[in-house]
């Protein structure tokens, strides 16, 4: 195995790591990947932890209790692509999280005393976390705040702001009337909600150019990964549902895992 260095990925870098990541992802044979949270198990209500006598139903709903209550702060991930019969390149990367917050548009979470001894024991830098994290929402956030801003309702912090956004949507779409393919428009004197706002209607209009399905069928491997897909589906995809059995569209996006933590319990055991 040969590995690239790890890269610690925030807000700033994103945007120009991003085409690269997605070159990996799409040309890979596996990835690995593990998160971070503020939080695992919540403590409350009392005996409200998960254990090994729970049934499936109960085990979820205080999974999905937990999941609703922490955030992830870190997203670690492996791609990993064979170079030939022996040997396998892998590019790492650590990606630090943070809500998004936008106008009205807020999220509480809490923080667990052993996990921030934890991630603080490792040497977890939480400067990184709190100034300099990749902000995300997930599809049902990210509607009803396209519904807020195509209605008008969205508050906005200035007339002056509004105008200018609408300023530059036409001169986005007018321009997609005639670009060519490889083309490309850099936009000027945006900054903070401006971009995002554009970006969220623009993602509207032009779904077909901004959404890029990835298809991927690569396995993904992980270590005690049932709660890492859960907040996946929470914070990246939609709110996780009340009921476990609607719970499936994680085995659609993710039909190979390998979970290494159960070979390892079967190898101790033999």
């Amino acid at each position: 195995k040969r590995v690239e260095g790890d890269m610690d990925v925030g807000v700033e870098e994103f945007e120009e790591k991003l085409p690269r990541l997605r070159e990996l992802i799409l040309g890979c044979d596996f990835v690995g990947f593990d998160m971070e949270f503020t939080g695992l198990h919540s403590a409350f209500p009392p005996g409200g932890q998960p254990s090994l006598f729970d049934y499936p139903a109960e085990w979820y709903q205080k999974a999905r209790r937990s999941v609703q209550q922490f955030t992830v702060c870190q997203l670690g991930l492996s791609i990993f692509s064979s170079e030939n019969s022996s040997k396998y390149m892998a590019h790492s990367y650590n990606f630090f999280l943070f809500p998004a917050t936008f106008g009205q548009m807020d999220s509480e979470f809490s923080f667990q005393a052993f996990s921030i001894k934890f991630l603080t024991h490792y040497g977890f830098d939480f400067n990184k976390f709190l100034k300099d994290g990749i902000p995300y929402m997930n599809e049902a956030q990210e509607k009803k705040l396209q519904k807020g801003l195509l209605s008008g309702n969205w508050v906005v912090h200035s007339v002056i702001d509004k105008d200018k956004v609408k300023k530059v949507i036409d001169e986005v779409t007018c321009w997609m009337s005639f670009a060519e393919e490889g083309e490309s428009m850099v936009l000027h004197d945006i900054y903070g909600f401006q971009m995002f706002e554009i970006q969220l209607v623009l993602r509207q209009a032009l779904q077909d150019i901004w959404t890029v399905p990835l298809g991927s069928q690569e396995p993904l491997v992980g270590h005690n990964m049932l709660m890492d897909l859960l907040h996946l589906h929470d914070k990246f995809y939609n709110p996780l549902p009340g009921n476990v059995f609607q719970n499936h569209r994680i085995c659609c996006d993710f039909p190979a895992c390998l979970d290494w933590l159960f070979p390892l319990y079967f190898a101790q055991q033999a």
